[in-house]
């Protein structure tokens, strides 16, 4: 394995928008969620005359569906994002917003379709609101504590937080915005990090994790993990994540 600081100074440098994970190829594994969401993405996509993707990140799932909707049209808050998205899907005739998913800049009954690949937080009078009668909302979210051994490695027991992004308490807050929820699956998957540059990235490229986040202030940290990595073991941590699906 390289010396700490090579792979960290990499890791720093390297590109972290868009919401794509290539950069950790063989550097972490991620075990994916069994319903495979993009498959599920793009057969929605192939059925509909309009649909909107909040949060899109850089556009990569979208850009995976090989029809998309005449009527496309996908959110991004964050700007690096937003220019990612426009390269990815500009000359596919997708629409892209940057906007926050709280206030959707649409008139209500506008989509078909509004689907969301681990939104920020969704608003769920919004999400009504935007879709037609009839219309239905498919998405991934990020479940209850999820990474959270990784997390916590660098900023101690987060006991209150482990309650939140509860399955059960989004699918009742949706019912409570006038949605039905037809189906909610969860799944807990296994994260392995292999060294301390994949770390730094994902901490870089997630930064709402630890929020405070940088090599110099956690190198204590950083250090302790990866002398945990050189004897050969990885990392693991857990991501948990929901499948919901609804309808107006």
């Amino acid at each position: 394995m390289r010396p700490f600081e090579e792979l960290v100074s990499e890791a720093e440098v390297a590109d972290v928008s868009g919401w794509g994970f290539g950069w950790l190829d063989g550097r972490a594994t991620e075990e994916r969620p069994p319903w495979g969401y993009a498959r599920l993405l793009a057969d929605r996509l192939g059925q509909v005359g309009s649909a909107l993707d909040v949060d899109t990140g850089g556009g990569e799932v979208v850009a995976e569906a090989p029809v998309l909707p005449a009527g496309m049209v996908v959110t991004e808050s964050w700007p690096p994002n937003v220019r990612r998205a426009r390269e990815v899907l500009g000359p596919r005739g997708v629409r892209v917003v940057q906007a926050d998913s709280s206030a959707l800049p649409f008139a209500e009954g506008s989509f078909e379709l509004v689907t969301s690949r681990h939104p920020v937080r969704p608003d769920w009078e919004e999400i009504r609101r935007v879709l037609a009668p009839g219309g239905r909302y498919l998405a991934q979210h990020v479940g209850p504590a999820s990474a959270f051994e990784l997390i916590e490695h660098f900023v101690g027991p987060l006991t209150a937080e482990r309650s939140e992004r509860d399955p059960r308490r989004e699918a009742a807050a949706a019912e409570a915005a006038g949605l039905t929820v037809d189906r909610v699956r969860t799944t807990r998957c296994r994260v392995e990090l292999f060294d301390v540059g994949a770390v730094v990235w994902v901490l870089r490229k997630c930064v709402w994790w630890v929020p405070d986040f940088s090599v110099a202030r956690y190198e204590s940290s950083l250090r302790d993990l990866d002398a945990r990595l050189r004897a050969g073991e990885p990392f693991v941590a857990h991501s948990t994540r929901h499948l919901v699906e609804a309808h107006r």
